[in-house]
């Protein structure tokens, strides 16, 4: 079974956001698969550091607006 990914993302609401683009439009702007941009916007598959700019370029967007990493470090209330 698959453990899904801590890193959470924002790419249906930028897609939505951005004139409802579809996921195979994401996907062929991105050079992936539809599946690819599925599992990547549900958290099962976590995208490479390439692919993440990639995704982030074609909205028009920093990096940490498209991807998010929770910081389970810092002691809560920081």
């Amino acid at each position: 079974m698959v453990k899904p990914t801590k890193i959470t993302n924002a790419i249906r609401s930028l897609r939505f956001a951005t004139g409802e683009m579809t996921q195979a439009e994401l996907a062929e702007r991105v050079g992936v698969t539809r599946q690819t941009v599925i599992a990547i916007e549900q958290g099962r598959y976590s995208p490479s550091l390439e692919m993440a700019f990639r995704i982030a370029r074609v909205f028009g967007v920093p990096i940490d607006e498209v991807f998010q990493y929770p910081d389970t470090d810092s002691p809560k209330g920081t």
